[in-house]
């Protein structure tokens, strides 16, 4: 609704500027709107005047007859305030509200201009006071004035009138009135609190010229015509009293002299510091816009504001403004009253921070060795001076100094100093101190520009450095990525080393706040590149302490860097931990290590440094890396021809510490290698046993066998009288990697079966019957076996089945190697060994082997025990143990009876 209504106001500011619907306060007749020019985005305050406030509300008979008259009151009201902003924009002074776009006339009669951006009319400014402190029954109305805080959240604003902000202010119209009635000829005849606008930098501005005017004494001519006394004391009751004369704040020559003096707005002045400490905050002469009232107020001593009452004061007032200030302005006599420029001079003001922001202010015209001392001497006083002014007043001065090259340094320390202080931080950083960053030392021409060495700029970077966690503080992940980052960067690129320096000790601050992929993409290759190029040791060494500090270690004692990086950081904390590694793993080993196997200075400061670096590469790296990268370097840099004693232990102490770590892990790596190919367990038995390591196929068939002939789970046992348990002690395991030929034993029961050596301690013998040793060279594979009607005399090594067609077989003749048959599938020079066997079960079936052989077992035929004995092998070897390296003595030495075989037993289970 309200925006349709602007339209109707519209002028050339209102195309050229954007213009909030809503006024941010009113101030007498005019509404106070926040703009922003749509060209260049300055921020600016947008006045406007709508008629329809000074149209007569009366209604009736003789309206017409009044109307003529009206109708003249009104244009004398626009003229007047057209007259206003006219004076505004002629008069340019620090204390003057400046003009930006004079007035206008809107569509529908009005007024419209545009001014630097304000925050409030100190009459607004002390209602709102009024209504904090529950003073004038508005303490419940909800405040005009509110603020966003950093989150984006509107709050009301907290008003502040300290002591210094009334001082400053009031230092500042002095200021106003001196230059208005020396420089202009000008008096101001309205001084009141809607006279006087607060603008964004707390600066307090006179406006509100409506009714200025030369005094009655002036001989020179002005633009302005002289203040008629008698019409403008005169309070029409047609008009509303923001377009009239503020009696209330009026002096006395107007109202009883009719007299317009300089003095008049002395007077005035008096007032408006009386209504500062006043509750409520109002003038101690309430005329009720009056003459009458007014003159009969100072005519009577209790009601005339004087020493002697406290000038009507219900609060107190300073003391020096009591004694000596106050009785000078408030006085009856023009004479007796101070000026602006004794003002200015008086004791109220003589303090250190008053003291400070007037010379601030007067800046420019000090010489620079007066700049020089003030700056360095600043740092010690900014602590006394309340946040809000220094925000709003200090901060901003030293900004707009900041294009003095030859100050920067000390202008940017005290910056800084300021930031710590003030609790907006985090929108003073943003918004003000690092746009002027980015404007001094990034808005350069050129490379060529950026290369040519400034000293000046070169050390107000360096305390920008210096100062990089509280910027990081006061700053988003983003703004300080995006605006920050490129400062950092340009130090690590400068030529000069203490800059470089100063930028690899930021590293700790940096980490926090950024992200791992600007970690390794933007800070660890402009210090890798430093590191590789620079000639300076000092410059080696601290890009060796910030790869320390990216590879997790804590190189600063004050400041460590977070655990981890993942996204950017809104607020950072110092964190007193180490970190695990900023840099992945890969990056350690391909691109970090390379550039320390790279170092070819042997100095000790250098050597511990990179010592430093590999104590926490070994913490990343793997352990093959480790031998096969790591220890080389260290053993090459820890003999290096001018470390000491102790720097040597500390680079053996790595050492050890490294190579027990690959120790370690390489044993680790074998035991589960090893548990992993080795499927058989040493065989335990009552008597002894016989545990013997096979190929791991072979094994593992042979294993399945077992469990599978024997009916059981777990290790078969070799029972008998042939004393097989003294086997076990001397038994070597044999490696898997050799395909041996293994013997194999058979009984007098004249079963002949192959049995794999790794199998043998399975086998079982219940009988008492001679044996005889039969080679094999194919341990993994077995005959099919049939089962028999007729049960051997004896019970066979397999306690089960007899051969079809038995053939006797002569105990006492040589043993020779059998010829196999095609059954086994394999030459006797086979290295490999079959895992499945599959033989008939007595049933018929045909079984496979697998993993639950241990719970089949082949019960014996029920028929007549008929002994059978195989075939003799045809084999013309003389002695078939050659190839398993058994000799003739021996082999027949296991024909004997068990009686006779025990000791060649044992010299065969030695060569085994």
């Amino acid at each position: 609704m309200f925006s349709s209504a602007l339209k109707s106001f519209s002028s050339n500011i209102s195309s050229h500027y954007q213009i909030s619907p809503e006024p941010a306060f009113i101030s007498g007749p005019w509404k106070v709107h926040d703009g922003t020019k749509k060209s260049t985005g300055t921020a600016a305050s947008i006045f406007i005047f709508d008629r329809k406030t000074i149209e007569p509300r009366t209604g009736g008979f003789g309206r017409s007859a009044s109307a003529s008259s009206l109708k003249k009151i009104h244009e004398e009201v626009v003229e007047r305030l057209k007259r206003e902003v006219s004076s505004l924009t002629r008069l340019r002074h620090p204390s003057i509200l400046q003009i930006l776009e004079p007035v206008e006339e809107t569509r529908n009669g009005g007024l419209m201009f545009a001014t630097e951006p304000i925050t409030a009319s100190l009459d607004g400014l002390l209602k709102e006071k009024d209504s904090q402190e529950g003073g004038g029954g508005g303490g419940s109305r909800p405040s005009r004035y509110t603020i966003e805080s950093p989150d984006g959240t509107r709050r009301r604003r907290e008003v502040e009138i300290d002591e210094l902000e009334i001082q400053k202010g009031l230092l500042q119209i002095a200021k106003g009135l001196e230059f208005l009635h020396e420089s202009a000829g000008l008096v101001h005849g309205n001084l009141n609190p809607e006279a006087i606008y607060i603008n964004i930098k707390s600066d307090w501005k006179i406006a509100g010229l409506s009714f200025a005017g030369p005094p009655d004494t002036s001989t020179t001519q002005s633009s302005l015509p002289p203040l008629a006394l008698s019409e403008v004391l005169y309070q029409d009751p047609r008009l509303p009293p923001s377009v009239q004369l503020n009696i209330d704040y009026t002096s006395p020559d107007f109202v009883m002299d009719s007299n317009v003096s300089p003095a008049a707005d002395l007077f005035s002045l008096g007032l408006i510091i009386v209504a500062l400490y006043n509750s409520p905050h109002i003038s101690p002469i309430q005329a009720h816009s009056n003459t009458s009232t007014y003159k009969k107020l100072l005519t009577t001593p209790s009601t005339t504001p004087s020493q002697a009452n406290s000038f009507l004061c219900t609060r107190p007032i300073p003391k020096d403004l009591l004694n000596s200030v106050l009785p000078r302005l408030i006085t009856r006599r023009p004479a007796q009253r101070l000026n602006a420029r004794e003002f200015q001079q008086s004791a109220y003001f003589d303090n250190i921070l008053v003291s400070t922001i007037r010379f601030l202010e007067s800046l420019p015209a000090k010489t620079q060795n007066e700049k020089s001392q003030f700056m360095r001497g600043l740092q010690r006083v900014i602590p006394e001076f309340p946040p809000s002014v220094l925000e709003k007043k200090v901060l901003g001065a030293l900004l707009e100094e900041t294009k003095d090259r030859d100050l920067l340094s000390p202008i940017l320390q005290n910056i800084f100093h300021i930031l710590k202080k003030v609790p907006n931080g985090r929108r003073v950083c943003p918004e003000l101190i690092i746009p002027k960053l980015k404007e001094i030392f990034l808005a350069t021409g050129g490379k060529g520009a950026a290369q040519e060495r400034d000293t000046t700029r070169d050390a107000g970077l360096m305390v920008v450095l210096e100062n990089l966690s509280v910027i990081a503080e006061n700053c988003s992940g983003k703004d300080f990525k995006e605006d920050i980052l490129p400062l950092v960067q340009l130090a690590m690129d400068s030529s000069t080393h203490s800059l470089v320096d100063a930028a690899m000790k930021t590293l700790p601050v940096m980490l926090p706040v950024l992200d791992f992929s600007t970690v390794k993409n933007d800070i660890f290759p402009p210090i890798a590149s430093t590191f590789s190029k620079t000639n300076s040791l000092n410059i080696k060494i601290r890009a060796l302490e910030a790869f320390v500090v990216l590879c997790g270690g804590a190189d600063d004692k004050d400041v460590e860097p977070v655990d981890d990086l993942s996204g950017i950081v809104e607020d950072k904390k110092k964190v007193k931990k180490s970190s695990p590694s900023i840099l992945d793993k890969y990056t350690v080993q391909e691109k970090l290590v390379p550039l320390l196997k790279a170092i070819k200075t042997k100095e000790p400061g250098v050597m511990m440094a990179a010592l430093a670096v590999f104590r926490q590469v070994g913490k990343i790296v793997d352990t093959d890396f480790v031998a096969l990268e790591v220890l080389p370097v260290l053993w090459a840099f820890s003999l290096g021809p001018l470390l000491n004693i102790q720097q040597f232990e500390q680079f053996m102490a790595l050492i050890k510490s490294l190579s027990t770590k690959v120790e370690r892990e390489q044993l680790r790596k074998l035991r589960e290698l090893s548990s992993r190919e080795d499927s058989s367990v040493t065989r335990q038995t009552t008597g002894g046993a016989l545990g013997v390591s096979a190929p791991s196929g072979a094994d593992d068939a042979s294993d399945d066998f077992e469990q599978l002939v024997l009916g059981r789970k777990g290790t078969g046992t070799i029972n008998g009288d042939g004393g097989w348990g003294s086997l076990a002690a001397h038994h070597t395991p044999i490696k898997p990697a050799t395909q041996v030929t293994s013997p194999t034993f058979s009984w007098s029961s004249n079963v002949s079966q192959p049995v794999n050596r790794a199998s043998v301690g399975g086998l079982s013998s219940t009988g008492q019957n001679s044996r005889s040793i039969t080679p094999d060279s194919n341990a993994g594979v077995f005959p099919s076996l049939e089962p028999n009607r007729q049960r051997s005399s004896g019970t066979s090594a397999f306690g089960v089945l007899q051969p079809q067609q038995p053939q006797s077989w002569n105990t006492s003749q040589q043993v020779n190697r059998p010829s196999l048959p095609q059954s086994f599938g394999s030459s006797p020079s086979s290295s490999t060994a079959t895992n499945t066997t599959s033989f008939p079960s007595p049933g018929g079936t045909t079984l496979q082997s697998g993993p639950n052989y241990s719970a089949f077992s082949i019960p014996p035929p029920p028929s007549t025990q008929t002994q059978y004995q195989p075939k003799p092998p045809s084999v013309t070897q003389s002695n078939p143990w050659a190839s398993s390296g058994i000799s003739n003595t021996t082999a027949q030495a296991a024909q004997q009876p068990p009686g006779q075989q025990k000791g060649g037993l044992d010299k065969y289970a030695s060569l085994l």
